[in-house]
Protein backbone atom coordinates (compact mmCIF):
# COMPACT_ATOMS: atom_id res chain seq x y z
CA UNK A 1 0.00 0.00 0.00
CA UNK A 2 2.94 2.62 1.00
CA UNK A 3 4.62 1.68 -2.09
CA UNK A 4 1.58 2.29 -4.48
CA UNK A 5 0.86 5.60 -2.47
CA UNK A 6 4.65 6.42 -3.39
CA UNK A 7 4.00 5.33 -7.28
CA UNK A 8 1.11 7.90 -7.29
CA UNK A 9 2.92 10.64 -5.79
CA UNK A 10 5.64 10.53 -8.21
CA UNK A 11 2.92 9.95 -11.28
CA UNK A 12 1.68 13.43 -9.85
CA UNK A 13 4.77 15.32 -9.67
CA UNK A 14 5.73 14.29 -13.45
CA UNK A 15 2.39 15.25 -14.61
CA UNK A 16 3.31 18.61 -13.17
CA UNK A 17 5.35 19.44 -15.81
CA UNK A 18 3.91 19.71 -19.14
CA UNK A 19 6.04 18.53 -22.09
CA UNK A 20 8.20 20.66 -23.82
CA UNK A 21 7.91 20.50 -27.40
CA UNK A 22 10.10 21.52 -30.35
CA UNK A 23 9.55 24.75 -31.58
CA UNK A 24 11.49 26.78 -34.68
CA UNK A 25 12.09 31.01 -34.62
CA UNK A 26 11.84 32.30 -37.95
CA UNK A 27 11.51 35.27 -39.84
CA UNK A 28 13.47 38.69 -41.38
CA UNK A 29 15.18 41.32 -39.88
CA UNK A 30 14.75 44.27 -42.70
CA UNK A 31 16.80 46.96 -43.13
CA UNK A 32 15.43 49.91 -45.24
CA UNK A 33 17.86 52.15 -47.13
CA UNK A 34 17.44 55.00 -49.49
CA UNK A 35 16.54 54.54 -53.37
CA UNK A 36 19.08 56.03 -56.19
CA UNK A 37 18.14 56.57 -59.72
CA UNK A 38 17.67 53.77 -61.87
CA UNK A 39 20.29 54.48 -64.00
CA UNK A 40 22.81 52.51 -61.50
CA UNK A 41 21.61 49.25 -62.93
CA UNK A 42 25.03 47.58 -63.24
CA UNK A 43 25.63 45.54 -60.18
CA UNK A 44 26.50 46.36 -56.70
CA UNK A 45 28.57 45.59 -53.67
CA UNK A 46 28.28 45.68 -49.85
CA UNK A 47 30.55 44.92 -46.78
CA UNK A 48 28.52 42.75 -44.49
CA UNK A 49 29.60 41.36 -41.22
CA UNK A 50 30.87 37.85 -40.78
CA UNK A 51 29.99 36.47 -37.34
CA UNK A 52 29.09 32.79 -35.67
CA UNK A 53 25.23 33.57 -34.83
CA UNK A 54 24.90 30.46 -32.35
CA UNK A 55 27.81 28.94 -30.40
CA UNK A 56 27.41 25.79 -31.33
CA UNK A 57 26.24 24.52 -34.55
CA UNK A 58 22.97 22.92 -33.83
CA UNK A 59 22.22 20.66 -36.37
CA UNK A 60 20.87 20.25 -40.41
CA UNK A 61 17.65 21.64 -39.57
CA UNK A 62 19.42 25.35 -39.11
CA UNK A 63 18.80 27.34 -41.55
CA UNK A 64 19.78 31.31 -42.02
CA UNK A 65 21.49 33.77 -43.83
CA UNK A 66 23.37 36.83 -42.34
CA UNK A 67 22.92 40.30 -43.58
CA UNK A 68 22.40 40.18 -47.71
CA UNK A 69 20.24 41.10 -50.94
CA UNK A 70 18.31 40.11 -53.76
CA UNK A 71 19.25 41.46 -57.15
CA UNK A 72 16.21 41.23 -60.14
CA UNK A 73 16.49 42.38 -63.46
CA UNK A 74 14.41 44.90 -64.50
CA UNK A 75 13.12 45.13 -68.35
CA UNK A 76 11.38 48.03 -70.58
CA UNK A 77 14.36 50.45 -69.69
CA UNK A 78 12.64 53.61 -69.76
CA UNK A 79 9.77 52.78 -66.89
CA UNK A 80 12.16 49.71 -65.49
CA UNK A 81 9.46 47.61 -64.47
CA UNK A 82 10.37 44.43 -62.94
CA UNK A 83 9.29 40.91 -64.57
CA UNK A 84 6.16 39.65 -64.52
CA UNK A 85 4.37 38.28 -61.81
CA UNK A 86 4.76 34.33 -61.77
CA UNK A 87 8.30 34.80 -62.85
CA UNK A 88 11.17 34.77 -60.16
CA UNK A 89 15.23 34.85 -61.20
CA UNK A 90 17.30 36.59 -59.49
CA UNK A 91 20.60 36.41 -57.65
CA UNK A 92 20.80 36.21 -53.88
CA UNK A 93 22.94 34.25 -51.68
CA UNK A 94 25.27 35.27 -49.76
CA UNK A 95 27.08 34.63 -45.84
CA UNK A 96 25.11 31.82 -43.97
CA UNK A 97 23.94 28.04 -43.04
CA UNK A 98 21.74 26.12 -45.37
CA UNK A 99 20.19 22.94 -44.92
CA UNK A 100 21.85 21.20 -47.56
CA UNK A 101 25.62 22.12 -46.20
CA UNK A 102 26.64 18.78 -45.45
CA UNK A 103 30.45 20.47 -43.43
CA UNK A 104 28.74 23.22 -40.96
CA UNK A 105 30.53 24.68 -38.27
CA UNK A 106 29.51 28.05 -36.10
CA UNK A 107 31.59 29.91 -38.80
CA UNK A 108 29.35 30.90 -41.78
CA UNK A 109 29.75 30.00 -45.14
CA UNK A 110 29.40 31.99 -48.45
CA UNK A 111 27.35 30.90 -51.42
CA UNK A 112 26.11 32.57 -54.60
CA UNK A 113 22.49 32.12 -54.86
CA UNK A 114 21.95 32.17 -58.30
CA UNK A 115 18.00 31.27 -59.16
CA UNK A 116 17.01 30.19 -62.20
CA UNK A 117 13.30 30.78 -62.99
CA UNK A 118 11.16 29.80 -60.56
CA UNK A 119 13.55 27.98 -58.86
CA UNK A 120 13.50 24.94 -61.58
CA UNK A 121 17.68 25.40 -60.97
CA UNK A 122 20.36 27.58 -58.63
CA UNK A 123 23.65 27.74 -58.95
CA UNK A 124 26.00 28.67 -55.54
CA UNK A 125 29.37 28.39 -57.30
CA UNK A 126 31.77 26.45 -59.10
CA UNK A 127 29.93 22.87 -59.17
CA UNK A 128 27.51 23.68 -56.45
CA UNK A 129 23.62 23.59 -58.13
CA UNK A 130 20.57 22.16 -56.53
CA UNK A 131 21.02 18.61 -55.43
CA UNK A 132 23.50 16.30 -55.69
CA UNK A 133 22.71 14.31 -58.94
CA UNK A 134 25.22 15.02 -61.85
CA UNK A 135 22.72 13.52 -64.01
CA UNK A 136 20.68 16.18 -63.81
CA UNK A 137 22.81 18.89 -63.06
CA UNK A 138 20.14 21.48 -61.99
CA UNK A 139 22.29 24.51 -62.03
CA UNK A 140 25.87 22.77 -60.90
CA UNK A 141 27.27 23.85 -64.64
CA UNK A 142 25.52 27.32 -64.21
CA UNK A 143 29.14 29.25 -62.77
CA UNK A 144 32.49 29.01 -64.40
CA UNK A 145 36.03 29.55 -62.16
CA UNK A 146 37.37 32.78 -62.96
CA UNK A 147 40.09 33.09 -60.32
CA UNK A 148 44.10 31.33 -60.77
CA UNK A 149 43.98 32.44 -56.63
CA UNK A 150 41.00 30.75 -55.18
CA UNK A 151 39.20 27.29 -54.85
CA UNK A 152 35.66 27.06 -54.45
CA UNK A 153 34.26 24.22 -52.67
CA UNK A 154 30.65 22.83 -53.11
CA UNK A 155 29.91 23.25 -50.02
CA UNK A 156 30.12 27.06 -49.87
CA UNK A 157 33.36 29.00 -49.20
CA UNK A 158 34.74 29.08 -46.11
CA UNK A 159 35.36 32.04 -44.29
CA UNK A 160 38.37 31.55 -41.42
CA UNK A 161 37.33 29.63 -38.35
CA UNK A 162 36.39 32.24 -35.57
CA UNK A 163 35.51 34.86 -37.53
CA UNK A 164 33.96 37.26 -35.46
CA UNK A 165 32.14 40.41 -36.35
CA UNK A 166 35.15 41.96 -39.70
CA UNK A 167 33.55 42.80 -42.46
CA UNK A 168 33.53 40.71 -45.53
CA UNK A 169 33.12 42.61 -48.91
CA UNK A 170 31.10 41.06 -51.76
CA UNK A 171 29.37 42.63 -55.61
CA UNK A 172 28.32 41.39 -58.78
CA UNK A 173 29.33 43.22 -61.45
CA UNK A 174 28.75 42.37 -65.20
CA UNK A 175 31.92 41.53 -67.43
CA UNK A 176 31.70 40.97 -71.57
CA UNK A 177 33.34 37.72 -71.04
CA UNK A 178 31.33 35.60 -73.46
CA UNK A 179 29.77 36.27 -77.35
CA UNK A 180 26.48 37.55 -77.66
CA UNK A 181 24.67 34.73 -79.24
CA UNK A 182 21.48 34.71 -81.93
CA UNK A 183 20.66 31.51 -80.61
CA UNK A 184 20.49 29.28 -77.58
CA UNK A 185 20.91 25.21 -77.57
CA UNK A 186 19.72 25.79 -81.21
CA UNK A 187 16.83 27.41 -81.21
CA UNK A 188 16.02 30.88 -82.67
CA UNK A 189 16.57 32.90 -79.47
CA UNK A 190 19.49 35.07 -78.67
CA UNK A 191 21.38 34.47 -75.21
CA UNK A 192 23.51 38.01 -74.04
CA UNK A 193 27.08 38.30 -73.19
CA UNK A 194 26.26 39.74 -69.56
CA UNK A 195 28.58 37.48 -67.02
CA UNK A 196 27.55 38.76 -63.82
CA UNK A 197 31.26 38.49 -62.07
CA UNK A 198 31.20 38.02 -58.03
CA UNK A 199 34.26 40.18 -56.46
CA UNK A 200 35.51 39.48 -53.36
CA UNK A 201 37.19 41.97 -50.73
CA UNK A 202 38.51 39.99 -48.16
CA UNK A 203 41.44 40.38 -45.97
CA UNK A 204 43.77 37.67 -47.80
CA UNK A 205 41.71 38.14 -51.43
CA UNK A 206 40.53 40.68 -53.28
CA UNK A 207 39.64 40.39 -56.88
CA UNK A 208 37.19 38.69 -59.29
CA UNK A 209 36.52 35.00 -58.77
CA UNK A 210 33.46 33.41 -60.54
CA UNK A 211 30.73 34.23 -63.16
CA UNK A 212 27.34 33.03 -63.88
CA UNK A 213 27.47 31.61 -67.32
CA UNK A 214 24.50 33.62 -69.19
CA UNK A 215 23.38 30.23 -70.57
CA UNK A 216 22.53 29.08 -67.08
CA UNK A 217 19.82 32.18 -67.31
CA UNK A 218 18.56 31.59 -71.20
CA UNK A 219 18.36 27.58 -71.26
CA UNK A 220 14.69 28.24 -70.27
CA UNK A 221 14.27 30.49 -73.40
CA UNK A 222 13.85 27.39 -75.27
CA UNK A 223 10.70 26.47 -73.51
CA UNK A 224 9.60 30.37 -72.76
CA UNK A 225 11.17 32.16 -75.52
CA UNK A 226 8.66 35.84 -74.86
CA UNK A 227 11.86 36.24 -72.26
CA UNK A 228 14.11 36.94 -74.58
CA UNK A 229 16.13 40.30 -73.30
CA UNK A 230 14.55 40.08 -70.01
CA UNK A 231 17.09 38.06 -67.84
CA UNK A 232 20.34 38.69 -66.42
CA UNK A 233 21.98 37.27 -69.24
CA UNK A 234 21.22 41.12 -71.16
CA UNK A 235 18.67 42.90 -69.02
CA UNK A 236 19.63 45.61 -66.84
CA UNK A 237 19.27 45.34 -62.83
CA UNK A 238 17.07 46.96 -60.66
CA UNK A 239 19.38 48.97 -57.96
CA UNK A 240 16.64 49.47 -55.32
CA UNK A 241 16.97 45.76 -53.38
CA UNK A 242 15.74 44.51 -50.39
CA UNK A 243 18.65 44.40 -47.39
CA UNK A 244 18.06 41.96 -44.95
CA UNK A 245 18.26 38.99 -42.43
CA UNK A 246 16.52 36.09 -43.45
CA UNK A 247 16.19 33.23 -40.95
CA UNK A 248 14.81 29.65 -41.93
CA UNK A 249 15.06 28.02 -38.64
CA UNK A 250 16.57 28.62 -34.91
CA UNK A 251 15.45 26.03 -33.00
CA UNK A 252 13.59 26.48 -29.76
CA UNK A 253 11.10 24.94 -27.25
CA UNK A 254 7.62 25.54 -26.08
CA UNK A 255 6.17 24.48 -22.56
CA UNK A 256 3.03 26.03 -20.62
CA UNK A 257 2.96 26.65 -17.06
CA UNK A 258 0.38 24.91 -14.72
CA UNK A 259 -1.64 28.35 -15.36
CA UNK A 260 -1.70 27.75 -18.47
CA UNK A 261 0.83 30.60 -19.63
CA UNK A 262 2.53 29.93 -22.74
CA UNK A 263 6.97 29.83 -22.22
CA UNK A 264 9.28 29.74 -25.06
CA UNK A 265 13.01 29.30 -25.20
CA UNK A 266 15.31 30.12 -28.03
CA UNK A 267 19.25 29.00 -28.51
CA UNK A 268 21.03 31.92 -27.75
CA UNK A 269 21.18 34.61 -30.56
CA UNK A 270 24.65 36.68 -30.82
CA UNK A 271 25.61 39.71 -32.23
CA UNK A 272 28.80 41.50 -32.61
CA UNK A 273 29.21 44.55 -30.84
CA UNK A 274 31.99 47.78 -30.65
CA UNK A 275 33.25 49.27 -28.17
CA UNK A 276 30.07 51.54 -27.65
CA UNK A 277 27.75 48.54 -27.07
CA UNK A 278 26.21 48.53 -30.23
CA UNK A 279 26.32 46.51 -33.51
CA UNK A 280 27.36 47.29 -36.97
CA UNK A 281 26.06 44.36 -39.64
CA UNK A 282 25.94 46.33 -42.90
CA UNK A 283 27.65 49.63 -44.51
CA UNK A 284 28.94 50.70 -48.19
CA UNK A 285 26.17 49.43 -50.02
CA UNK A 286 26.82 50.50 -53.53
CA UNK A 287 24.89 50.63 -56.84
CA UNK A 288 27.00 51.07 -60.12
CA UNK A 289 26.90 52.67 -63.64
CA UNK A 290 28.00 50.47 -66.50
CA UNK A 291 30.49 52.94 -66.84
CA UNK A 292 32.53 51.91 -63.48
CA UNK A 293 33.72 48.77 -65.01
CA UNK A 294 32.28 47.64 -68.21
CA UNK A 295 32.52 49.98 -70.48
CA UNK A 296 36.66 49.78 -70.13
CA UNK A 297 36.75 46.45 -69.73
CA UNK A 298 35.06 46.54 -73.50
CA UNK A 299 37.08 48.91 -75.10
CA UNK A 300 39.69 47.07 -73.75
CA UNK A 301 38.80 43.42 -75.22
CA UNK A 302 37.93 45.44 -78.42
CA UNK A 303 41.77 46.47 -79.01
CA UNK A 304 41.56 49.54 -76.63
CA UNK A 305 43.95 50.47 -73.38
CA UNK A 306 44.47 48.04 -70.73
CA UNK A 307 42.60 48.36 -67.58
CA UNK A 308 43.92 46.88 -64.57
CA UNK A 309 39.85 46.33 -63.64
CA UNK A 310 39.84 48.66 -60.93
CA UNK A 311 35.84 49.63 -60.25
CA UNK A 312 35.30 53.53 -60.53
CA UNK A 313 33.58 54.51 -57.20
CA UNK A 314 32.55 57.92 -59.45
CA UNK A 315 30.58 55.63 -61.12
CA UNK A 316 28.69 54.35 -57.88
CA UNK A 317 26.09 55.67 -55.47
CA UNK A 318 26.05 54.62 -51.88
CA UNK A 319 22.49 54.02 -50.62
CA UNK A 320 21.86 55.61 -47.44
CA UNK A 321 19.60 53.88 -44.44
CA UNK A 322 16.87 55.68 -43.07
CA UNK A 323 17.69 54.55 -39.55
CA UNK A 324 14.46 52.62 -39.78
CA UNK A 325 13.97 48.88 -39.57
CA UNK A 326 11.68 45.84 -38.89
CA UNK A 327 11.76 41.83 -37.92
CA UNK A 328 9.12 39.71 -38.27
CA UNK A 329 10.97 36.78 -36.37
CA UNK A 330 8.50 33.75 -35.01
CA UNK A 331 8.26 31.76 -32.53
CA UNK A 332 6.05 28.80 -33.08
CA UNK A 333 5.63 25.00 -33.36
CA UNK A 334 4.31 22.70 -35.45
CA UNK A 335 0.91 22.69 -34.25
CA UNK A 336 0.43 26.58 -34.50
CA UNK A 337 -1.68 27.43 -37.61
CA UNK A 338 0.41 29.91 -39.70
CA UNK A 339 -2.29 32.78 -39.04
CA UNK A 340 -1.47 32.42 -35.03
CA UNK A 341 2.24 32.70 -34.98
CA UNK A 342 2.92 35.13 -32.72
CA UNK A 343 5.45 37.67 -33.62
CA UNK A 344 8.81 38.23 -31.66
CA UNK A 345 8.54 41.62 -29.77
CA UNK A 346 12.14 42.92 -31.63
CA UNK A 347 11.14 46.43 -30.60
CA UNK A 348 11.50 45.70 -26.96
CA UNK A 349 14.99 43.97 -27.28
CA UNK A 350 16.51 46.46 -30.54
CA UNK A 351 16.73 49.64 -31.97
CA UNK A 352 17.57 49.63 -35.25
CA UNK A 353 20.10 52.36 -36.03
CA UNK A 354 21.81 54.32 -38.90
CA UNK A 355 25.57 54.53 -38.08
CA UNK A 356 27.20 58.15 -40.47
CA UNK A 357 24.32 57.25 -42.96
CA UNK A 358 26.11 54.19 -44.69
CA UNK A 359 26.03 51.77 -41.73
CA UNK A 360 22.85 49.59 -40.33
CA UNK A 361 22.69 48.31 -37.16
CA UNK A 362 21.09 48.20 -33.82
CA UNK A 363 21.58 50.15 -30.42
CA UNK A 364 20.55 46.65 -27.93
CA UNK A 365 17.71 47.66 -25.24
CA UNK A 366 18.08 44.23 -23.60
CA UNK A 367 21.47 41.95 -24.19
CA UNK A 368 23.72 40.54 -22.34
CA UNK A 369 27.37 41.75 -21.78
CA UNK A 370 29.31 41.42 -24.67
CA UNK A 371 31.87 38.32 -24.36
CA UNK A 372 34.68 38.21 -26.64
CA UNK A 373 32.91 40.63 -28.84
CA UNK A 374 29.51 39.51 -29.14
CA UNK A 375 26.27 39.94 -27.11
CA UNK A 376 23.65 37.13 -26.43
CA UNK A 377 20.12 38.51 -26.63
CA UNK A 378 17.56 37.35 -24.89
CA UNK A 379 16.88 33.46 -24.66
CA UNK A 380 13.83 33.22 -22.73
CA UNK A 381 10.41 34.37 -23.96
CA UNK A 382 6.70 34.91 -22.71
CA UNK A 383 3.55 34.73 -24.93
CA UNK A 384 1.41 37.81 -23.84
CA UNK A 385 -1.81 38.77 -25.30
CA UNK A 386 -2.64 42.44 -25.08
CA UNK A 387 -6.40 43.76 -24.75
CA UNK A 388 -6.80 43.93 -28.12
CA UNK A 389 -6.23 40.17 -28.21
CA UNK A 390 -2.85 40.18 -30.33
CA UNK A 391 -0.24 38.23 -28.89
CA UNK A 392 3.60 38.86 -29.19
CA UNK A 393 6.38 36.89 -27.53
CA UNK A 394 7.65 39.26 -24.85
CA UNK A 395 11.65 39.17 -23.78
CA UNK A 396 11.83 37.79 -20.10
CA UNK A 397 14.90 36.61 -17.49
CA UNK A 398 14.84 33.30 -16.73
CA UNK A 399 14.12 33.71 -13.31
CA UNK A 400 10.63 34.26 -14.85
CA UNK A 401 10.33 31.18 -16.11
CA UNK A 402 8.13 28.82 -13.58
CA UNK A 403 10.01 25.37 -12.81
CA UNK A 404 7.43 23.48 -13.85
CA UNK A 405 7.48 24.27 -17.39
CA UNK A 406 11.32 22.54 -17.96
CA UNK A 407 12.43 25.35 -20.03
CA UNK A 408 15.41 26.37 -17.02
CA UNK A 409 16.52 22.46 -17.25
CA UNK A 410 16.81 23.06 -21.77
CA UNK A 411 20.09 22.59 -23.29
CA UNK A 412 20.93 22.99 -26.98
CA UNK A 413 23.65 20.67 -27.93
CA UNK A 414 26.57 20.93 -30.38
CA UNK A 415 26.04 19.28 -33.33
CA UNK A 416 27.55 15.77 -33.92
CA UNK A 417 28.85 15.39 -37.58
CA UNK A 418 27.98 12.02 -38.41
CA UNK A 419 29.36 9.60 -41.00
CA UNK A 420 28.81 12.39 -44.60
CA UNK A 421 28.78 11.35 -48.21
CA UNK A 422 31.18 13.43 -49.99
CA UNK A 423 30.32 15.44 -52.97
CA UNK A 424 31.34 13.71 -56.01
CA UNK A 425 31.82 14.53 -59.72
CA UNK A 426 31.49 12.36 -61.96
CA UNK A 427 34.22 10.11 -62.91
CA UNK A 428 33.16 8.44 -66.07
CA UNK A 429 36.12 8.73 -68.66
CA UNK A 430 33.86 10.27 -71.18
CA UNK A 431 32.21 12.85 -69.21
CA UNK A 432 33.28 16.43 -69.21
CA UNK A 433 35.19 16.13 -66.14
CA UNK A 434 37.75 14.10 -67.69
CA UNK A 435 37.74 14.59 -71.69
CA UNK A 436 40.20 16.96 -72.16
CA UNK A 437 40.52 16.87 -68.74
CA UNK A 438 42.53 18.91 -66.46
CA UNK A 439 46.07 19.28 -66.65
CA UNK A 440 47.60 19.23 -63.03
CA UNK A 441 46.62 17.28 -60.04
CA UNK A 442 45.23 15.54 -58.00
CA UNK A 443 46.10 18.63 -55.07
CA UNK A 444 44.47 18.31 -51.44
CA UNK A 445 43.34 21.03 -49.60
CA UNK A 446 41.84 20.76 -45.32
CA UNK A 447 39.84 23.49 -44.64
CA UNK A 448 38.93 24.91 -41.39
CA UNK A 449 35.37 23.01 -41.69
CA UNK A 450 36.50 19.08 -41.18
CA UNK A 451 36.42 18.53 -44.80
CA UNK A 452 38.89 16.85 -47.51
CA UNK A 453 39.24 19.07 -50.69
CA UNK A 454 40.30 17.59 -54.16
CA UNK A 455 41.11 19.45 -57.30
CA UNK A 456 42.84 19.79 -60.43
CA UNK A 457 43.85 22.82 -62.46
CA UNK A 458 42.18 22.92 -65.96
CA UNK A 459 42.81 25.13 -68.91
CA UNK A 460 39.93 27.42 -68.05
CA UNK A 461 38.11 27.21 -71.57
CA UNK A 462 38.27 23.14 -70.61
CA UNK A 463 36.77 23.34 -67.34
CA UNK A 464 33.58 21.53 -67.02
CA UNK A 465 31.50 24.79 -66.76
CA UNK A 466 32.96 25.89 -69.81
CA UNK A 467 31.76 22.51 -72.04
CA UNK A 468 28.37 23.11 -70.50
CA UNK A 469 28.11 27.11 -71.43
CA UNK A 470 26.42 26.34 -75.04
CA UNK A 471 29.65 27.59 -76.60
CA UNK A 472 31.10 26.60 -80.03
CA UNK A 473 34.73 25.34 -79.33
CA UNK A 474 35.57 28.73 -81.65
CA UNK A 475 33.59 30.67 -78.99
CA UNK A 476 35.24 29.14 -76.02
CA UNK A 477 38.75 29.61 -77.25
CA UNK A 478 37.97 33.49 -77.85
CA UNK A 479 37.31 33.33 -73.66
CA UNK A 480 40.55 31.89 -73.08
CA UNK A 481 42.16 34.66 -74.68
CA UNK A 482 39.82 37.12 -72.56
CA UNK A 483 40.91 35.52 -69.12
CA UNK A 484 44.43 35.35 -70.25
CA UNK A 485 44.16 38.83 -70.07
CA UNK A 486 42.61 39.18 -66.95
CA UNK A 487 45.06 37.20 -65.78
CA UNK A 488 48.12 38.51 -66.99
CA UNK A 489 47.06 42.20 -65.53
CA UNK A 490 44.26 41.85 -62.93
CA UNK A 491 46.86 40.96 -59.77
CA UNK A 492 45.39 39.93 -56.52
CA UNK A 493 47.93 42.58 -54.47
CA UNK A 494 45.19 45.27 -54.30
CA UNK A 495 41.43 46.58 -54.18
CA UNK A 496 38.94 46.18 -57.35
CA UNK A 497 35.63 47.10 -55.11
CA UNK A 498 35.62 50.06 -52.86
CA UNK A 499 37.38 49.46 -49.70
CA UNK A 500 35.37 49.05 -46.32
CA UNK A 501 34.76 52.48 -44.66
CA UNK A 502 35.70 51.05 -41.31
CA UNK A 503 36.69 48.18 -39.29
CA UNK A 504 38.60 44.79 -40.34
CA UNK A 505 38.60 42.84 -42.93
CA UNK A 506 37.26 39.19 -42.39
CA UNK A 507 39.85 36.38 -43.63
CA UNK A 508 39.12 33.58 -45.97
CA UNK A 509 39.22 30.24 -45.06
CA UNK A 510 43.67 30.28 -45.68
CA UNK A 511 43.38 26.79 -47.47
CA UNK A 512 41.27 27.31 -50.00
CA UNK A 513 44.14 30.60 -51.21
CA UNK A 514 46.02 29.10 -54.11
CA UNK A 515 49.33 29.61 -56.05
CA UNK A 516 49.43 28.10 -59.79
CA UNK A 517 51.74 26.09 -59.91
CA UNK A 518 54.90 27.14 -62.65
CA UNK A 519 53.77 27.59 -66.18
CA UNK A 520 50.04 27.18 -65.40
CA UNK A 521 49.61 31.00 -64.05
CA UNK A 522 48.01 32.45 -66.95
CA UNK A 523 45.04 30.88 -68.42
CA UNK A 524 44.22 28.37 -66.07
CA UNK A 525 42.01 27.84 -63.11
CA UNK A 526 42.07 25.06 -60.16
CA UNK A 527 38.52 23.40 -59.84
CA UNK A 528 37.24 21.07 -56.98
CA UNK A 529 36.58 17.56 -58.04
CA UNK A 530 35.40 16.21 -54.93
CA UNK A 531 35.02 17.13 -51.24
CA UNK A 532 34.20 14.60 -48.40
CA UNK A 533 35.63 13.98 -44.94
CA UNK A 534 38.86 14.22 -43.76
CA UNK A 535 41.09 10.70 -44.19
CA UNK A 536 43.43 11.75 -42.14
CA UNK A 537 44.61 14.26 -39.21
CA UNK A 538 46.14 17.47 -40.54
CA UNK A 539 46.71 20.46 -38.59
Amino acid sequence: MRAWCLLVLMASAAGAQTPVRDAVMAGYLLAPNEKVPGEYDSGFSVYVSAWPLLEHYPGRRFQTGLFGTWMFPVFDPPVRRPLQAGVYTDIEGGLGWWRDTRFATATPKFIMGGVDLNFRRWANGPGAGKGRDWDEPKGKYGVVQLSNRLLWPPDGLNLAQGTRGDWFGYGYLPLPLTPQKRSTAGKPVATGNRCWTLFLSAENFKGPVAFFAPYFWTQVLTEKPELEGKLLDSAAVNPNRALQMETQYVPAKIASSEDGQTYARVAPVRYPVSGDGSTRVVQQIRSYRSSALWDDVARWFDGGEVTDGSIDPDASVVHDFTGKGAATWRIYDSDTAKEDRALVDWNSIAQPSAFDGDTFGYRWRTASKPDQGLTTLPDFFRLDESEAGKKRWVAIAASEVPSDTGLREVRFEPFERPDTDAYQTPERPESDWKRPGPVAGPFLAYPGDGSEVTYYWYRFADQPAMLNADLTETQRQHVQRRIEMLHQNWTPDRDYLPPQKSGSLAAIDGALVVTPPKGLEIGYVPIVTRQGQRSISQD
